[in-house]
């Protein structure tokens, strides 16, 4: 997909500004970059007010129901592949294999993913994307920033988007497959970006609600938590984080793994 090729530009940031070894305290204390993330997170929100989720509701009001979660389901299928070699990059070989036979039902049974079968006989989904392994492999990751289009992340959450581009089947649709691949690819990619979009209609009020008029600190203490949380499978280390700048324990995280569908 083209996402992976967007991100190439970072890396050459990356290796001018460096990564800072951080925890979750300092990445939560510690915003060197805050004018380039408010300025990105201005930018993709009038991207999402003025594209994205007009484009969404258009979709969700046309792709209704059985349909809508049979498009859910297709690509949930296809990141099953990426959650399995991560699975494998992270010594979670029992996982892995309850991943990848998850992946195999839903494509058989489930015609090609667009019914998840595989969730009815305990074979549920897991959410592990490369971001996820390089915390697991200790790779520091840096301060947070906003990416253009991509949104909240840090240098290593970067790195681990290049690698979830080069597990993704699609990409590789677009790579080899001339203009025709190029084509195709560009259109599964929208539409996967649409159906996401549309799954996360009930969570913006969340943090419209929740963000108590700092919606940029919100969303910061949010993200880190939440992939700090999904780095170590729920069981983070406490930080002794000082209630003054940022009580975390009261800052509920955003999952975006599953998103829930308006009704």
């Amino acid at each position: 997909m083209a996402r992976g090729l967007l991100l190439v530009s970072f890396i050459a940031i990356m290796m001018v500004t460096g990564c800072a070894t951080t925890t979750l305290k300092y990445a939560l204390q510690n915003d060197p970059w805050q004018r380039w993330n408010q300025n990105m997170q201005s930018f993709n929100d009038g991207l999402d007010k003025h594209i994205l989720k007009p484009v969404a509701n258009g979709y969700f009001d046309v792709a209704k129901g059985a349909v809508d979660d049979g498009v859910t389901h297709f690509f949930s299928n296809i990141n099953d592949i990426g959650v399995f070699i991560n699975d494998i990059l992270q010594f979670k070989l029992l996982q892995g294999s309850k991943d990848i036979s998850r992946f195999m039902v839903n494509t058989t049974v489930g015609f090609v993913g667009v019914f998840d079968v595989a969730s009815k006989i305990d074979l549920p989904k897991h959410n592990e994307d490369f971001g996820q392994t390089l915390g697991v492999w200790q790779l520091p990751s840096g301060p947070y920033w906003v990416l253009p289009f991509f949104g909240p992340s840090t240098p290593r959450e970067t790195l681990g988007l290049i690698g979830d581009a080069l597990m993704d089947p699609i990409s590789y649709v677009s790579i080899f497959g001339g203009f025709t691949g190029t084509g195709i690819s560009a259109g599964v990619s929208a539409l996967d970006v649409t159906d996401h979009r549309a799954g996360l209609m009930n969570q913006e009020n969340i943090v419209d609600e929740a963000s108590n008029g700092d919606r940029y600190e919100f969303i910061k203490s949010s993200y880190l938590q939440h992939r700090e949380y999904l780095i170590y499978d729920g069981n983070p280390p406490d930080e002794d984080i000082d209630e003054d700048t940022h009580n975390t324990s009261k800052i509920p995280s955003v999952d975006s793994s599953v998103p829930p569908k308006p009704q």
